[in-house]
C-alpha cells in the first residue's frame, strides 16, 4: 500500500478532524520502528519500540465499514507486534468516538489516563483524548 492509498483512505474515514497526508505517511513509513497493517479497504499504523506498541491511525474506508475489517487490522496489528516482542499496546482515542472506544474496549484495550482538549475540532469545543492500554500476552 502507498502513502497515496493510506491518504485517501485516512481522508474519506476522518471528515470531523484533519486527515494524514501522503507526505506525512511516507516520512513515518521510512523510520525502521513504523509498521503497517492491513490492506486498501482497511489499515493501521504502527510504531514498535522494545516491548510497546502504539497504535498511530487506524482508518477503514467508509465503502467498507461496518464489515469487521478494523477488528481484523486490530488483531493483525496484535499478532505482529507480538511477533517482534512486544508485550503492551497503547493508542489514543477521542473521548466522543463511541464506535472507536466500542472496538478498542472489544479487542482488549482498557482506559488508563486523559489528555485534557488533545483533539482540535473546527466546528466545536477540542475533545478529550482518551489513552488505552492492552497487554498482548494476555491475547
Amino acid at each position: 500500500m502507498t502513502p497515496q492509498d493510506m491518504a485517501h483512505i485516512h481522508a474519506a474515514a476522518f471528515r470531523q478532524s484533519r486527515p494524514w497526508i501522503a507526505e506525512e505517511f511516507a516520512e513515518l513509513l521510512a523510520n525502521r520502528f513504523i509498521h503497517i497493517v492491513g490492506d486498501k479497504r482497511s489499515f493501521a499504523l504502527v510504531q514498535v519500540i522494545a516491548d510497546e506498541a502504539e497504535l498511530l491511525t487506524i482508518a477503514t474506508h467508509p465503502d467498507h465499514q461496518r464489515l469487521g475489517l478494523a477488528r481484523q487490522v486490530m488483531a493483525d496489528f496484535h499478532g505482529h507486534a507480538k511477533k517482534i516482542d512486544a508485550s503492551r499496546a497503547f493508542l489514543d482515542v477521542a473521548s466522543d468516538n463511541m464506535a472507536a472506544i466500542a472496538l478498542y474496549e472489544g479487542c482488549g484495550y482498557m482506559a488508563c489516563g486523559k489528555r485534557k482538549s488533545y483533539y482540535l475540532r473546527e466546528n466545536g469545543p477540542n475533545v478529550d483524548a482518551i489513552v488505552m492500554e492492552c497487554r498482548l500476552n494476555d491475547k
